[in-house]
C-alpha cells in the first residue's frame, strides 16, 4: 500500500488544470490523476487571456474528479500543494469580483507601456531588486497599459491580484488570503531582497501596497473552507491549502532540480532552463545575470534563469503550416538529418521574446530559405534554434553550475522527441536525462506540501528515477557553435537595431 500521509496535488497550467493524489514518497496515485482543459483568447494584436472564473471552475472540477477517483483515499488527504501558471494577473473590484480578464506573460500589448515605464526608472536598479526585466511578462507595464487603454475600467479596481490568489479568495471567503513570495515573484514586482512589494516600482505606476495581496512564505497554509465548499469537498475541510508557487518552480522540484548540478530543462509550449541557489541565514540572493530573471522560492532559495516565449509552439506552427505529419511519425526523419545542413537561420520568437534578449517587439524569422528548401528542414532549423537560445542561458548560469551538471529534461514536447532531447545534448555539450515521472509539475506541489507538512525534511528526500539518458556527440560541437554564432548575428541585424 503506498506510504501516507496522500497530498492531493493541484496544477493550475495555462491549457489545464491537472489534480491527483501523491503519497509520502511523493509518487502518483495514478488512477487518481485527472486533467480539465480550458481555453484561452489569442489574438494577433498580441491578446492572450482568460476569464478568470472559467479557471476557476476547471480547477474545482479537476478536485472534483480527483477526489471522486480517489474514493476512501481520500480521508488520508493530509494537505492540498498547488502550483499555477506563472506570471498571470487580473484587477478586481472592492467585492473582489473580476474588473479584467487574467492576462498571461504571453499577453504583449502592453509593449509601449512597458518602453516608456523602462524610460521613467533605474531599470538595472530596479532589475536586481525584483530580479527581472520589465517587460510585457510582467504587472508594472500591465497596470500602465490598462489605466491609459480603458480608464473607467481601471478606476473600478481595487487590487491586483494573481489567479491562484484570487481562487484562494473565493475558496476561503476571505480577501485577505497572501500570495506566496514564489507567484509574487512573477509579477517583476516583488522586491527579493526585503520580501515585500517593491516601493520603487509602486510609485511609478501609482499603486500602493493596498492594491496588492499579502505576502506569505508558500508553507502558509491556508483552512476554514467557506461554507459552500466546505458541503464540496468534506475530505478538505480540516487539511491546510498551501499557498501556490509558480509552475516552473514545481517542475525543478518535481523533477530533482533542487541544486547547482542537476539543470532543469523544459519545453513544453514555451521554454525555460532553472536552477535553484540557495541563500542561508543573511546572505543576500544572487546577482542575476543580465538576460535571465531570478525569483524567490521561499526566503532561502532562489530560482535562477531564463523562460522563452518560444519552445512547443514552434513545433505545432510548423506542423499545421507546413502540412507535416505528427512529429512522432516525423522522428525517423529527423534521425537521419544533418545538423545545420538546411543552410537556414532562424529567430524562433512566434509568440515574442523574453530570454535572453527581452525585446518587446521581437517576431520570428526564418532566414536562408530556396527553391531546394523542403518542410522538414524548416521544421529541423526551428527545433535546433530553440536549443540554441537554452544554450545563451545556459552560458549565462555557468557561473552557478556545479561542473559535473545535468541537464533533466520534462516537458512533452521534448521528451516525446528523441532527436530533440539529442540535439539539446549535442548543443548544450551535457548529458540530457530523463524521469520517468511524467508530471513533475504536480509531484513538485505535493514535494512542497510534504515538506511543508514535516513530512520530507528537504525537497529532495526521494528523488526521480532516470529512465534515459542521452550523451553528448562531440563530433557536432563546431557546427552547432557556427549555428549559434549566425543566429545571434540575425538577432544583432534584425531585433537589436530595432
Amino acid at each position: 500500500m503506498p506510504p501516507k500521509p496522500y497530498i492531493l496535488a493541484v496544477d493550475i497550467g495555462s491549457s489545464a488544470v491537472k489534480a491527483g493524489l501523491y503519497d509520502a514518497e511523493a509518487n502518483a496515485l495514478s488512477h487518481t490523476l485527472v486533467s480539465v482543459g480550458h481555453q484561452q483568447r489569442i489574438a494577433t494584436d498580441g491578446t492572450h487571456e482568460e476569464d478568470a472564473e472559467e479557471i476557476q471552475r476547471a480547477t474545482e472540477s479537476a478536485i472534483d474528479g480527483a477526489l471522486r477517483a480517489a474514493g476512501d483515499d481520500a480521508d488520508q488527504i493530509a494537505a492540498v500543494g498547488l502550483d499555477a501558471m506563472a506570471s498571470t494577473i487580473l484587477g478586481v473590484d472592492v467585492r473582489h469580483d473580476p474588473v479584467t480578464p487574467v492576462f498571461t506573460y504571453a499577453d504583449t500589448r502592453t509593449a509601449r507601456d512597458v518602453d516608456a515605464l523602462q524610460a521613467s526608472i533605474d531599470v538595472d536598479g530596479a532589475y536586481q531588486r525584483t530580479g527581472v526585466m520589465q517587460h510585457t511578462s510582467y504587472v508594472p507595464g500591465r497596470v500602465n497599459w490598462m489605466r491609459r487603454t480603458d480608464p473607467e475600467a481601471f478606476a473600478r479596481i481595487t487590487k491586483w491580484t494573481d489567479i491562484s490568489t484570487f481562487i484562494f479568495t473565493r475558496w476561503f471567503g476571505s480577501t485577505d488570503v497572501p500570495a506566496s513570495y514564489s507567484v509574487s515573484a512573477w509579477s517583476g514586482l516583488l522586491n527579493r531582497h526585503e520580501l515585500d512589494w517593491d516601493a520603487g516600482l509602486l510609485d511609478a505606476i501609482g499603486l500602493e501596497p493596498s492594491n496588492m495581496p499579502g505576502l506569505a512564505p508558500y508553507s502558509e497554509g491556508q483552512s476554514g473552507l467557506c461554507p459552500i465548499y466546505s458541503m464540496r469537498w468534506p475530505q478538505l475541510v480540516d487539511v491546510p491549502f498551501y499557498l501556490a508557487v509558480g509552475d516552473g518552480a514545481a517542475v525543478n522540484i518535481g523533477s530533482g532540480c533542487t541544486n547547482r548540478r542537476n539543470i532543469a530543462l523544459t519545453v513544453g509550449t514555451t521554454a525555460a532552463m532553472r536552477l535553484v541557489v540557495d541563500h542561508p541565514g543573511d546572505e543576500s540572493p544572487p546577482v542575476v545575470p543580465k538576460g535571465l530573471w531570478g525569483y524567490i522560492l521561499r526566503g532561502d532559495r532562489t530560482l535562477l534563469g531564463g523562460a522563452f516565449s518560444e519552445g512547443g509552439n514552434v513545433v505545432e506552427w510548423a506542423l499545421k503550416s507546413l502540412n507535416l505529419p505528427p512529429l512522432d511519425r516525423l522522428n525517423d526523419a529527423l534521425a537521419d538529418t544533418v545538423p545545420d545542413a538546411h543552410g537556414l537561420t532562424v529567430l524562433p520568437f512566434i509568440a515574442g521574446e523574453r530570454a535572453v534578449g527581452w525585446s518587446t517587439n521581437a517576431s520570428g524569422v526564418v532566414n536562408g530559405v530556396r527553391v531546394s528548401t523542403s518542410g522538414l528542414d524548416i521544421l529541423q532549423a526551428l527545433m535546433e534554434s530553440v536549443a540554441y537560445r537554452f544554450s545563451l542561458v545556459a552560458g549565462l548560469l555557468r557561473d552557478e553550475m556545479d561542473n559535473d551538471r545535468v541537464f533533466i529534461a520534462g516537458g512533452g514536447s521534448v521528451t516525446n522527441s528523441p532527436w530533440w532531447l539529442q540535439t539539446m545534448a549535442d548543443v548544450l555539450q551535457g548529458e540530457v536525462h530523463v524521469p520517468s515521472e511524467e508530471q513533475a509539475t504536480s509531484r513538485g506541489a505535493g514535494i512542497l506540501a510534504l515538506n511543508a507538512l514535516g513530512v520530507w525534511e528537504g525537497l529532495d528526500d526521494v528523488m526521480p528515477e532516470i529512465a534515459a539518458v542521452y550523451e553528448p556527440l562531440d563530433e557536432y560541437r563546431s557546427v552547432y557553435q557556427e549555428a549559434i554564432e549566425r543566429q545571434s548575428e540575425l538577432y544583432e541585424a534584425v531585433i537589436a537595431r530595432d
